[in-house]
């Protein structure tokens, strides 16, 4: 099957990021070379490796993020969105990431120049994307941005109508499940207690719904985005496996599976390091929880490490 054909397009430096692309046959996409004649390609004709960690979250975040950022337990990284705004879209134009939980695309997305537009279902997040996109504009952000709150599963009473047929680029992830690592608070007994781990406490929020229901929800709003999309627009979406009940479920399989559904095809499939490189090795970031776990042989299941990247799925429309 024939793939996407992609020319060069060097990655905006950030001060004390050394972000690059490891294994690249062909470099980023202009945006141009997207059409909806497009072909589906293999996971593995087409593979580029980002080095999106080589800082630590909180330190991409600190002092481009309000603190209270770190509450999220799904968050992606900076350096991840960054690096797929620049690839996947110009300048000026529209980036929408309809789960934008505490706005990263967004605050990205401004300070690349772009125009951001988020959704999301939580208030509490919602609040804290605005303050970020406020953040953003006081550092001097060229780009702008604004978040509407409601389950994105409406984005076409959700958006503003002026959005239609204007998004370049849509980023997002969606949730894994009700429950996250989250963060760990240490007590005067010697003890830990988790907090900070959940994305919601609402039933009807689709981090709590069964996976066949997660992907059912995230195919409607695929579709509902499908609705403002440039002609040659991407739809980049960061993904990674999981486990429920002790079994493997392979989410960015069935992730691309629910974008076909939404008429969209996989165009790459790319990694992005959830690990700092240093020289020929990677220094893993994984939470207290991962590495608690993966030290517990009852909770273990003959695994023995821990996870070191994402799958970052680029689709178009067919």
């Amino acid at each position: 099957m024939r793939g996407i054909e992609r020319g060069r397009r060097p990655l905006p430096a950030h001060p004390d990021d050394s972000e690059r692309t490891i294994g690249s046959r062909h470099g980023f996409a202009p945006r141009s070379h997207y059409s909806s004649a497009a072909q589906p390609v293999s996971e593995t004709s087409l593979l580029s490796v980002w080095t999106t960690a080589q800082r630590s979250s909180r330190a991409q975040r600190s002092g481009r993020y309000v603190a209270e950022s770190m509450a999220h337990p799904g968050k992606m990284l900076p350096a991840v969105a960054r690096h797929a705004i620049a690839a996947y879209s110009r300048p000026g134009e529209v980036v929408l990431d309809p789960m934008c939980g505490i706005g990263t695309t967004l605050v990205e997305a401004a300070h690349l120049g772009r125009q951001a537009v988020g959704i999301e279902y939580e208030p509490r997040w919602a609040d804290l994307a605005r303050r970020n996109l406020g953040l953003a504009a006081e550092q001097g952000a060229s780009g702008a941005g604004e978040v509407a709150t409601g389950d994105a599963r409406a984005a076409g009473r959700l958006l503003d109508a002026s959005y239609r047929g204007r998004v370049a680029l849509v980023l997002t992830s969606p949730p894994y499940g009700a429950v996250t690592h989250g963060h760990v608070r240490p007590t005067p007994q010697g003890r830990v207690v988790k907090q900070d781990h959940r994305y919601s406490t609402d039933r009807a929020n689709l981090a709590h719904r069964p996976v066949r229901a997660l992907l059912e929800g995230f195919t409607q709003i695929l579709v509902g985005c499908r609705a403002f999309l440039t002609a040659d627009a991407a739809v980049v979406v960061t993904v990674r496996p999981f486990r429920r009940n002790g079994e493997l479920v392979d989410f960015p399989s069935l992730v691309t599976a629910a974008a076909r559904d939404a008429g969209l095809v996989l165009a790459e499939r790319n990694v992005a390091l959830l690990a700092g490189v240093r020289g020929d090795r990677l220094v893993a970031r994984a939470s207290f929880f991962a590495l608690h776990n993966l030290r517990s042989p009852h909770r273990s299941a003959g695994v023995r490490h821990v996870r070191a990247h994402e799958d970052v799925l680029v689709l178009v429309p067919r």
